[in-house]
C-alpha cells in the first residue's frame, strides 16, 4: 500500500505487504522488506535497506547525509534489521568512506523519539534506547544494553553486552559488559542486575559477577594486574569471559571506571 501522497522513487526496491504512509519520501537505492511500514512523513534515501515488519513513526529519517564535514556524497550504506521500532523524529545518518561505511541497527531494536544515530555507529539486537539519546559517530553498542534518556555517547565508545546506563548520562569511555552508568560524566554504579536476572543468570552467577567488578574496580594494585587476577580466576563462566574480551579489544576512549568503594556494594 503506498499512500497517493508519497514519493516513491520506482527504482526503489519494495517487499511484500509494505506500507508507505502519507507524505513519505523513499528514495531510487533505498529496500523495503516485507512488511514494513512507514507511518507518514518519513524519508529513506541513499542506500538503505530496511528490514521486514519494521515500523518507522512520522518524521524520523533514515539514511541521510551523515554530519561529516569530510563526507563527499560516497555510496555508503545504512542497514536496519528485522522487527525494529523506531519512532518520531529519529535520525539514522549512513556511514562514511573513512569509517566502516555503513551504519547499522540491529534486529528487534526499539529506538524512541529524538534519538540520533550518527554515521558508521553499529548497534547490536533488541537494544532499548530512551527519548532524546545522541551518539557520535563510531559508537559500538552490544546486544540488549539499555540507554536511558537525553543520553550524550562520545563518538567511538563502546557500551558492551547487557549495559545499563542512565538517563542524562554523558558517556565519554567505554562501559563494560553488564556493567550500570550513571553521570555527567558517567560512571559506574555497579551491575545491572536487573537486566541479568531478567536473561536467567542465577544466584550464583550474580555472586560470581559481582566478586569480579569488586576485584577489577575496588581492589588493590594496578587495573593490568587486577584484570589478569580476574583471568586466572575466570575458568569458565561465559559472563566473565565476556567482560575480558571486551577488556582487552582495542579501544580508542579506554574504560569507564568506579568512583566509591561503595559503588561495588550498591547492588549487593
Amino acid at each position: 500500500m503506498i499512500h497517493p501522497t508519497a514519493s516513491v522513487d520506482p527504482r526503489a526496491s519494495l517487499g511484500a505487504g509494505v506500507n508507505v504512509g502519507p507524505f513519505c519520501v523513499v528514495g531510487p537505492d533505498v529496500v523495503l522488506e516485507d512488511g514494513v511500514e512507514l507511518v507518514s512523513h518519513v524519508v529513506a534515501d541513499g542506500h538503505t535497506r530496511i528490514g521486514a515488519g519494521t515500523k518507522v513513526f512520522p518524521f524520523a529519517t533514515i539514511g541521510l547525509a551523515p554530519q561529516d564535514l569530510k563526507y563527499r556524497g560516497e555510496p555508503t550504506e545504512t542497514v536496519i534489521g528485522p522487527g525494529c521500532t523506531i519512532r518520531e523524529h529519529c535520525t539514522i545518518h549512513r556511514g562514511t568512506v573513512t569509517g566502516h561505511g555503513i551504519t547499522r541497527v540491529g534486529a528487534g531494536c526499539l529506538l524512541m523519539a529524538v534519538v540520533h544515530v550518527a554515521h558508521d555507529c553499529a548497534l547490536g539486537d533488541n537494544i532499548v534506547i530512551a527519548n532524546n539519546v545522541v551518539m557520535g559517530g563510531h559508537v559500538e553498542i552490544a546486544d540488549r544494553a539499555i540507554i536511558g534518556g537525553a543520553t550524550a555517547i562520545h563518538q567511538f565508545v563502546r557500551i558492551g553486552t547487557g549495559a545499563m546506563v542512565g538517563g542524562a548520562s554523558g558517556v565519554e569511555a567505554d562501559v563494560i559488559p553488564y556493567g550500570s552508568v550513571i553521570g555527567n560524566r558517567a560512571r559506574l554504579h555497579g551491575l545491572n542486575i536487573v537486566g541479568l536476572r531478567r536473561r536467567g543468570l542465577d544466584k550464583e552467577g550474580q555472586h560470581r559477577l559481582r566478586n569480579a567488578y569488586r576485584l577489577l574496580f575496588q581492589g588493590a594494585g594496578t587495573f593490568a594486574a587486577r584484570v589478569e587476577m580476574l583471568r586466572r580466576e575466570a575458568g569458565d563462566d561465559p559472563y566473565l569471559a565476556e567482560i575480558l574480551t571486551f577488556i582487552d579489544a582495542p579501544s580508542k576512549r579506554g574504560l569507564i571506571r568506579s568512583t566509591t568503594r561503595h559503588d561495588a556494594d550498591a547492588e549487593a
